[in-house]
């Protein structure tokens, strides 16, 4: 899997839990606490993304932007890397179906194609907000 991609899931497994538990969802303790090791690792590390994360929804997330950021750190921080991987695994091995529900939108394929082509040529761009909803 494309780095760019595992952060993308990453991130969205985490806005995910956080509306799943806002809702009162239950998710499995395994991806409970990964989500809690991601969270704590990017308030250490990443405070502005962990603050623009934690306003989501309320505040709309530049989610292009910390994917970037959080996929940037990774590269050079093994330990935010390992704990990327974690998150993703345990993500993937829910059994709560809301977040395979979630993790199969192709959006999340797309959204880490387009930030991969702006990084690759060089260039910069804007990728406009992405909105997670309960249907």
């Amino acid at each position: 899997m494309e780095p760019l991609t595992t952060v993308a899931i990453a991130v969205a497994t985490l806005l995910a839990t956080k509306a799943l538990e806002k809702i009162g969802e239950n998710i499995g303790d395994t991806l409970y606490n990964k989500t809690q090791q991601f969270s704590e690792l990017l308030k250490q590390r990443l405070p502005g993304t962990f603050a623009a994360i934690e306003q989501a929804p309320e505040q709309p997330l530049n989610y292009g932007e910390a994917v970037l950021e959080i996929e940037t750190a990774a590269k050079t921080d093994p330990n935010i890397s390992q704990v990327i991987q974690e998150l993703v695994a345990a993500a993937k091995a829910e059994q709560n179906p809301k977040i395979a529900d979630i993790l199969a939108t192709p959006n999340l394929e797309k959204l880490a194609d387009k930030i991969g082509m702006v990084v690759m040529s060089g260039g910069t761009g804007t990728i406009n907000t992405m909105n997670f909803y309960q249907i």
